[in-house]
């Protein structure tokens, strides 16, 4: 059997998430503007597109009962964001001109930096990398950055429904016309239960994809359309928990290095990171790409183990682990961008379309940015009194993004998550050409291939023991993320549960909630536990497929 995971293709049918509207039209809801996901790109463009539509109130009737609308999965805005939260404040700055610093959902600016390489227990200081200098940068939690501005959006007549997960993107004569969203209450086998509630169509002039990373509808929506990437996108796995300490932390702290494993074969390119949250609380993450070739690698174990090393160890010890969470990244750059990021009826934002800049650690800026820019097309279009659904009516949306902030950084840095993969030490001296050379060396595109062709091996790992004091395991992980999942709910993760024992194993250890394990001694079946998933999403870059469980599953995050 092959130990290539993409040889195992996840039970899905072509267009299964692609359907006409059909339900009768007293069951539909005709929004204006829909924004899926309730994270930054979509509530930067529902608060955005809200103060242009306050100049033109002739266009806002125009857009019926529910001018803006934003669906988010979670149970509450801010429930599935997590992200290493060191942010570049200039789109909040843009979109709330009058308001202080103190006024906005930050713990404020970033007070200085380091960066070490680790061995087992030693950490050797580095020069900080001109990308990832944070001078003016400012630190918050995501989770908390979500509520903040979900608070803004409706304070403007933005429409938010929570719990309410897009299951299928609705198209009818070739252009995206909303979104069926998900049924609740159902079991197991899809049965209905006694609280079963239909999905419903959403109905909108345009559509605004702003899922987050390998988001379901873009996914169904990139391969209806037809759209191409200029290379395959490539993915990371982040594992971060919040801690509060006896002492206050001084700096954000970022490693390379140890706990992985640098020689080429390996494969593993990330790093960690940990910074101050106030006065009493720090942050701590690895982040790991998904292109690893250990099949006994885990990104949550690693964590554990890091935590161990004494420049973790000294912050930490003597506190309390308050939450826990895991996201998948795209880190695929410049070349995997879409090759056009609007559809008829329909556009792409933020993580959605991989706006993240690996070298700098830098996405949440440039998804908000891609939301205000997605507004500010879809207003231009309304006042023109454009058809939003013609083919090439929000062509002006991909100019923008092209032409803006987000292209220009991530042009400079095209090659420099790629040239990683020739293994740490002639990843790093390849990089730091490219810095020097704003990306104009090497000259061509340096291209991978996609995290699920890349084959895998038994590469025996061995993780200490949980001591339920600085280390943990992930089942006790996975109830800091305030996981509430059904267990009695259909299963939402598409995956073969027959495959070699290496791509088995590779995904059982990949996955920070314990989801998949062993059925059987034999090592031939996988057995999935889906109640347990925080949606982070790297299963789908490593080979399968997840897809929507019911709204309001999942994680409830607060201080991620």
């Amino acid at each position: 059997m092959s130990n290539i995971p993409a040889d195992y293709k996840p039970p899905v049918q072509p267009g299964e998430f692609v359907s006409k509207p059909e339900g009768p039209a007293d069951s539909q809801l005709n929004v204006g503007v829909l924004f899926v996901g309730g994270g930054p790109a979509s509530l930067a463009g529902a608060i955005r597109l809200a103060q242009l539509l306050e100049t033109t109130p002739e266009i806002k009737a125009g857009l019926g009962d529910f001018p803006i609308a934003i669906i988010e999965k979670g149970k509450y805005v801010g429930a599935h964001l997590l992200s290493g939260a060191v942010i570049n404040p200039a789109p909040f700055r843009s979109l709330f001109p009058n308001l202080s610093n103190a006024e906005l959902p930050f713990y404020g600016e970033v007070p200085g930096e380091s960066v070490y390489f680790l061995t087992q227990s030693t950490s050797f200081p580095l020069p900080v990398p001109p990308t990832m200098k944070n001078h003016g940068n400012v630190i918050a939690s995501l989770s908390k950055v979500g509520t903040w501005l979900a608070q803004q959006a409706e304070a403007l007549g933005v429409t938010i429904l929570p719990e309410t997960a897009g299951s299928k993107l609705l198209v009818d004569d070739h252009a995206v016309v909303g979104v069926r969203t998900g049924d609740m209450g159902r079991g197991r086998e899809g049965e209905h239960l006694a609280n079963y509630t239909p999905g419903s169509e959403m109905l909108a002039k345009v559509t605004a994809l702003g899922e987050g990373c390998i988001g379901h509808l873009t996914q169904a929506a990139l391969e209806h359309f037809n759209i191409k990437r200029g290379a395959p996108q490539i993915y990371a796995l982040g594992v971060k928990e919040v801690w509060e300490v006896t002492k206050p932390l001084d700096r954000i702290i970022h490693t390379m290095g140890w706990p992985l494993k640098l020689a080429k074969k390996y494969r593993e390119f990330g790093g960690s990171f940990m910074y101050p949250m106030g006065d009493n609380k720090v942050a701590v993450g690895l982040v790991v790409g998904t292109d690893f070739a250990d099949d006994t690698l885990s990104v949550h174990d690693l964590l554990q183990e890091m935590k161990l090393h004494p420049l973790f160890k000294k912050v930490l010890e003597g506190g309390k682990r308050l939450q826990w969470g895991a996201k998948a990244i795209p880190e695929g750059g410049f070349y995997a961008l879409p090759n056009q990021l609007h559809l008829p009826g329909a556009l792409i934002l933020g993580d959605a379309a991989g706006m993240v800049n690996v070298p700098a650690l830098k996405g949440i800026h440039y998804a908000m940015e891609s939301g205000i820019l997605a507004a500010e097309t879809i207003f231009e279009q309304l006042k023109a009194g454009a058809n939003l659904q013609a083919p090439n009516a929000l062509v002006a949306y991909s100019k923008r993004v092209r032409d803006s902030i987000i292209v220009k950084d991530l042009h400079e840095v095209r090659n420099m998550r790629q040239a990683f993969h020739h293994g740490f030490f002639v990843g790093g001296f390849l990089a730091s050409l490219m810095t020097l050379t704003k990306g104009t060396f090497p000259g061509w595109k340096m291209s991978l291939p996609a995290d699920s062709a890349e084959a895998v091996f038994n590469g025996n790992r061995v993780y200490p023991k949980p001591d339920n004091v600085l280390t943990f395991d992930k089942l006790s992980s996975v109830y800091l993320a305030g996981n509430r999942s059904r267990d009695d709910q259909p299963n939402h993760i598409r995956i073969q549960t027959k495959v070699s024992e290496p791509v088995g194993q590779a995904w059982i250890s990949m996955c920070p909630a314990g989801v998949y394990e062993w059925k059987n001694e034999g090592k031939t079946e996988i057995m999935i536990n889906p109640s347990n998933c925080v949606q982070c999403g790297a299963i789908t870059a490593k080979g399968a497929r997840l897809t929507i469980p019911e709204g309001g599953s999942g994680p409830e995050y607060t201080e991620m």
